[in-house]
């Protein structure tokens, strides 16, 4: 249980997801445009890499489906690109001259799956709704990091370094001793990392400290 901050919400309804199309054929990106929409995803597409570099990417739950060979920068240099610039949405490759060394290259640079066409409608459309569903958890423990970290650094100093102990393992007792200060201040520091962190239970705090790195871990005063 992640005492009282929001748990993941479940995965995101198809209005709310963007696929993001790239290819250079008219007909396939009309093609793959009409299927999306079909389910209710929003769709954008692109003829080609740099486009889409281009374009202000929305924070939205969100996918790509692309096609490996195009011109200018290939899908592996977009991927790589994409990479570099931190954003990791979930990439599933589509090609007509796919090949077993092409498609290992692929996972193995994290594409989220390799298609070759032609592929059944319902092959994409099951690949798009598992690729949207990562990306949506994905964002969503994001957002419930972000949420611990800023409640963390809500702590003073002294506060950080008997939440460290204490999630340890560390008796009241012993972090007095360890610290330097009296078993009650020990237990006032506690009480306020409880309230400020939102947490019940020491066992929800002891996940709190893992999440955030900081068990047992020397923490300067």
């Amino acid at each position: 249980m992640r005492a009282d901050l929001p748990a993941a919400s479940p995965v995101t309804a198809a209005g709310d997801a963007t696929v993001f199309v790239i290819d250079d054929d008219p007909l396939t990106l009309g093609a793959l445009s009409s299927l999306f929409r079909s389910v209710g995803l929003g769709v954008k597409v692109f003829a080609s890499a740099t486009e889409l570099l281009e374009y202000p990417l929305p924070a939205v739950t969100s996918c790509l489906v692309s096609d490996i060979r195009l011109p200018r920068l290939s899908g592996f240099d977009l991927q790589a690109e994409l990479g570099r610039l931190g954003i990791n949405m979930p990439i599933i490759f589509i090609t007509g001259h796919g090949d077993v060394p092409m498609s290992v290259k692929a996972m193995k640079a994290g594409a989220f799956d390799f298609l070759t066409k032609p592929f059944r409608e319902q092959d994409i459309l099951d690949t798009v709704a598992k690729a949207l569903e990562r990306d949506q958890k994905r964002r969503s423990e994001e957002r419930y990091n972000s949420r611990l970290r800023e409640r963390f650094e809500s702590l003073t100093a002294r506060e950080r370094q008997t939440m460290a102990m204490v999630t340890a393992g560390l008796l009241n007792k012993q972090v007095a001793d360890k610290i330097g200060i009296s078993e009650v201040t020990v237990k006032m520091h506690r009480g306020h990392v409880m309230r400020k962190m939102g947490t019940r239970s020491l066992a929800d705090l002891v996940l709190f400290a893992e999440k955030l790195g900081i068990r047992g871990r020397e923490m300067n005063d």
